[in-house]
């Protein structure tokens, strides 16, 4: 998926180069002879022409779909960083494509596309795209049927819970000795809380040992397993971890429920429909092996 990523954004940011991008700060009259040469690289500008940089124009298309691109791989607990205003648009194009497109154009004037370095790497680029769009076309009319989402609901409907959260206290402190001595307070009937605010060297003492809600995928091996064994209310006994030695409380659970079919019907359907997509891809790979002459010379691979 990366791969495709990368080279979706590798096709948008070579058309747009090819189209050009820029301000409209200079007539046609002021084009290099390079850039003259080469108006065979030129695409049409899509849509409205917002920009020019000498003879390369760029539509508001163009620029859409590559900022569609680049919030694409923006991190999702970043979205902040996402093109979202015309503002924002109208940077991207000035600071992104028109100095992107400057340096395309000083190539061209040094016919640097004469290279053979160049034509190796488009010619690569050429093979990419078209196995990603033949892998598209594959894969553009699976589809699933209601009994297949039911079938497999039914089977695997008890993997299909939500994920449960638990809230716990911890203490947690540098020897094994110290914490015994901890617990046999506990067990005295003294207060979880205080205990972990008055003798805890974690961070969460300042706190009371609340670590809040959280999934038990985020707890460390030792903790997730005896979180999950706690009845709510009951403290653990001492056990090591990665700061020392612990002993928590499970304040609470939540989460975790059966998830109908209805509720799981979207993700079982996205699902079902990726792995029907790649057995269908590795069926069109195995036809077109048994019809192809292939040979791996084993020896030569150093």
């Amino acid at each position: 998926m990366n791969r495709l990523v990368l080279l979706l954004a590798l096709v948008s940011f070579m058309f747009c180069g090819l189209s050009g991008c820029g301000k409209n700060n200079a007539s046609d009259s002021d084009q290099s002879a390079g850039s003259k040469e080469a108006t065979a690289f030129q695409l049409s500008a899509k849509g409205q022409v917002v920009a020019r940089v000498n003879n390369f124009s760029i539509g508001l298309d163009d620029l859409n779909q590559e900022i569609e691109v680049y919030n694409s791989m923006v991190p999702a607990g970043s979205p902040e960083l996402k093109i979202s205003t015309r503002e924002k648009k109208i940077d991207y194009l000035s600071n992104e494509m028109i100095r992107r497109t400057l340096l395309y154009q000083a190539a061209l004037d040094r016919k640097l596309y004469k290279e053979q370095d160049f034509i190796n790497a488009l010619e690569k680029s050429k093979l990419d795209l078209l196995v990603i769009e033949l892998v598209k076309q594959e894969a553009q009319n699976v589809d699933v049927t209601s009994k297949e989402i039911e079938d497999y609901y039914n089977v695997y409907k008890d993997q299909l819970k939500g994920s449960e959260e638990i809230n716990i206290r911890e203490i947690v402190v540098p020897s094994e000795n110290e914490a015994k001595d901890i617990f046999v307070e506990l067990l005295k009937g003294e207060d979880f809380a205080s205990l972990a605010r008055s003798r805890s060297k974690s961070k969460s003492a300042n706190v009371n040992g609340n670590l809040g809600f959280i999934p038990k995928e985020k707890l460390f091996k030792e903790m997730a397993n005896i979180a999950s064994a706690l009845p709510v209310g009951q403290i653990s006994g001492v056990f090591k971890g990665p700061e020392g030695y612990y002993i928590i409380k499970l304040e609470a659970r939540r989460g975790g429920e059966q998830r109908t079919l209805i509720q799981a019907r979207d993700d079982i359907k996205r699902g079902l429909i990726f792995i029907k997509q790649q057995q269908r891809i590795e069926d069109v790979i195995t036809k077109l092996a048994r019809q192809s002459k292939i040979e791996v010379y084993e020896k030569e691979v150093k």
